[in-house]
């Protein structure tokens, strides 16, 4: 995967991959990305051993709190990064040396290993399923059955706005695709990039394709492509999902440069907190960003944020969201010490002091009944933004899966080269599901 940089509120830079939608920080904030060394490993004569991505701190610290009341029955870690994890956890597994627990992204690649009898259920009773978000654990529940357990905090895609610049332009935050296209005008008329756009690294992109298919044809459409049915990429509503994206593109929301910038120095990012853009489509860590690249924008409440728009007769619900879930910890089917593994999950995975520790560090934690935490937050403006992301994902309905994750590896290529193309207009809105049929079937 290639890597973004985003800072923790705490911490340092986090990532997303290409591949696998991923979000990091050294404070361990949110979903597991890339590192540049590695692996490491705490070690153990017997018991468990469970991998990971090394960015995952307070991770680490579960499992560590786990090994100092377990001192006979302890887990050995080993810390990988990110590049190198997934085909290593690929091998691991063809070889039959795999983990007894395995961190990973949900979804389709996690399901790939369900198929082929790698992962052990995890029955509900057995790891307190009822203490997690519900529509989180739709990514690691397939046919009904548990699979993984959340392991870190939640990232769902928001719309970020500049106070100040949508005031200027007599602009009010877009609450339905009709506004956001009336916005757009105003602030071209201001000399604004109306949306931040990081089009070079082309994830970003999908964020939108996402959201306006999700909003179009309700969250049912992508799950029929997501359990792989090439032929939902045709259904009407993926076509009305670019249509909508190419009229973003020609009414000139995204500026003239965007294919230009990338996400990785963080440009779009500053684009937005400079007052050069009025908006920007992100996942939750560009909080953790702006907090940490222009506090005094964030102190003096100048950034506003708010759900996706919904779209004029779309089927979908107004309150579904998309993006990163939560990164899980799943069970090898192999294992010999199922009874030890539990324990870890029930008893120190997200426990309150996991809790705890996600919420200072600008993260909300998958998990139910945060409201008294909540209210203890000290900073006015960090508990708005966790209040916000903890209300979003509680009261969606669906809580959808980055494409680039859900769907199996080898489609992530043409995914994010037809979402591109889509973009640029350099394919009709109906070509991108064709295309992506083709490549799927």
């Amino acid at each position: 995967m290639r890597g973004i940089p985003v800072s923790g509120i705490l911490g340092t830079p986090r990532i997303r991959g290409t591949v696998a939608f991923a979000v990091t920080a050294s404070a361990a904030l949110g979903l597991a990305a890339c590192g540049t060394s590695g692996p490491s490993t705490t070690s153990s004569a017997k018991g468990l051993t469970m991998w990971a991505l090394n960015d995952q701190t307070i991770l680490k610290e579960s499992v560590d709190a786990y090994n100092k009341d377990h001192p006979d029955e302890k887990i050995t870690l080993r810390l990988f990064a990110n590049d190198d994890y997934k085909q290593k956890l690929r091998v691991a597994f063809g070889a039959n040396q795999a983990p007894d627990i395995f961190f990973s992204w949900g979804g389709g690649a996690l399901n790939d290993y369900v198929k082929a009898g790698k992962v052990d259920t995890l029955r509900a009773s057995d790891v307190k399923a009822d203490r997690f978000t519900p529509s989180v654990m739709q990514s690691a529940t397939f046919d009904g059955k548990v699979y993984g357990v959340p392991a870190n905090g939640l990232a769902p895609v928001v719309l970020y706005y500049n106070k100040t610049v949508l005031a200027d332009a007599g602009v009010e935050p877009p609450k339905t695709y009709t506004d956001l296209l009336a916005a757009v005008k105003k602030l071209k008329a201001k000399d604004v990039v109306p949306m931040s756009l990081a089009a070079n690294s082309k994830w970003p992109t999908l964020m939108y394709l996402e959201y306006l298919l999700d909003r179009q044809g309700g969250s049912d459409v992508f799950t029929k492509i997501a359990s792989g049915d090439a032929s939902a990429w045709k259904d009407p509503s993926v076509t009305q999902a670019n249509q909508y994206l190419q009229d973003l593109s020609k009414a000139g929301a995204f500026g003239d440069n965007a294919s230009s910038v990338s996400y990785d120095q963080g440009a779009s990012t500053a684009l937005l907190y400079t007052g050069k853009a009025a908006m920007e489509v992100m996942g939750t860590w560009e909080y953790a960003n702006i907090a940490k690249a222009a506090p005094d924008f964030l102190a003096k409440g100048d950034l506003g944020y708010t759900a996706f728009p919904t779209l004029p007769g779309g089927a979908g619900k107004a309150d579904s969201i998309v993006g990163n879930p939560s990164n899980f910890l799943s069970l090898n089917s192999a294992t010999k010490n199922k009874s030890a593994a539990l324990t870890y999950f029930n008893d120190y995975v997200l426990n309150d002091s996991q809790v705890d520790a996600y919420l200072a560090a600008g993260s909300v934690p998958p998990v139910t009944g945060l409201e008294s935490k909540l209210a203890t937050v000290k900073s006015s403006s960090d508990k708005a933004w966790l209040t916000f992301v903890y209300g979003l994902v509680q009261n969606a309905p669906s809580f959808q899966l980055s494409w680039d994750q859900a769907l199996p590896s080898d489609q992530a290529d043409p995914l994010l080269t037809n979402t591109d193309k889509s973009l640029l207009r350099q394919i009709p809105p109906a070509e991108f599901g064709t295309n992506m049929s083709k490549a799927t079937s």
